[in-house]
């Protein structure tokens, strides 16, 4: 098992603080999420774990060492940063076979790894010609192609059509299931909570959050739930008595703040109070997100103007 290890990274750039102090571990055996707000530290971190940039302070070890210090580097980790890096003059299969020959590695692994990311078709086809998708898949195929321990992806669902995604989806998961160590960048939030197990998330270089994905959510979200009754003055009643505040939103559900529906549904039960419905609505991965980050945006957008003005 090989993890990545930030231990107090720092990383400036002039006056600036790219990466503060930064401290997590990057786990096998799942799928970590990898958030921040645009100049989080994100891109930072990850190429200083890739040596690709020095650190102002601290270190990143994978699997207890510098990934400088690998001498088959694609045998420890596969990277997708730039789904552009490679050549376009070159055909696919050509871009993978100087990367296996680089790395001591088989040249069955380029086969394996073009029918794995369905560019078995258009193996003889240059770069340059591909699609953003395509360049994406070539890209994932490099970083498989050392069938390394650890796997490095930055917004890999850029440019694939959804049948693409629901393969990266499925692929992470089963790379993770395996026992490797994956974290994957991402600004799509949706996808995110579909696929990560745990999230790691940076705001102005400093962690914010090192959790897993139901605690992440459930500590950045409050408790909501909605309900429907025949009767919505004794629930009115029932709930002031209780303490809550409910509000009906228009078409017969209401609405109660600060509750659970285990909560609701045993005060009804004692009272005789007929319920239709009764659910919880939990946050989204979207909304905790933007309620943790909202301080620690960099660069956000100004509210809309008002029609008219």
């Amino acid at each position: 098992m090989t993890s990545i290890d930030v231990r107090e990274l720092r990383k400036t750039y002039g006056s600036v603080r790219a990466v503060d102090g930064v401290t997590c571990t990057v786990e096998p055996g799942r799928v970590t999420g990898f958030l921040g707000p645009n100049g989080a530290g994100k891109s930072s971190t990850m190429r200083i774990a890739l040596g690709l940039d020095r650190p102002t302070a601290g270190r990143v070890t994978i699997g207890g060492r510098p990934y400088r210090a690998a001498t088959r580097p694609l045998r420890l980790v596969g990277a997708l940063l730039d789904a552009g890096a490679a050549s376009g003059a070159r055909t696919a299969q050509d871009h993978l076979r100087c990367l296996a020959y680089s790395n001591d590695l088989p040249l069955g692994r380029v086969a394996a790894v073009l029918a794995e990311t369905g560019l078995e078709t258009v193996a003889r086809r240059r770069v340059g010609t591909f699609s953003l998708g395509m360049r994406q898949r070539l890209g994932v195929a490099a970083a498989l192609l050392g069938d390394p321990p650890v796997l490095m992806l930055d917004e890999p669902t850029n440019g694939l059509d959804p049948e693409g995604i629901i393969w990266i989806r499925d692929l992470m998961r089963q790379l993770a299931a395996e026992g490797r160590t994956v974290l994957v960048s991402s600004h799509l939030m949706s996808e995110t909570a579909r696929t990560a197990d745990h999230l790691i998330v940076l705001g102005r270089g400093r962690l914010l959050a090192d959790t897993s994905m139901a605690a992440f959510i459930a500590e950045h979200s409050s408790s909501r739930v909605w309900l429907r009754t025949t009767e919505p003055e004794r629930l009115r009643d029932l709930l002031t008595a209780a303490g809550l505040a409910g509000s009906p939103n228009g078409d017969g559900r209401w609405q109660v703040d600060g509750a659970s529906a285990a909560q609701i549904g045993a005060l009804a039960a004692a009272q005789g109070l007929p319920l239709l419905e009764l659910t919880d609505d939990q946050a989204s991965l979207e909304e905790a997100y933007l309620k943790l980050t909202a301080s620690a945006t960099e660069y956000a957008s100004a509210p809309a103007a008002a029609k008219g003005t």
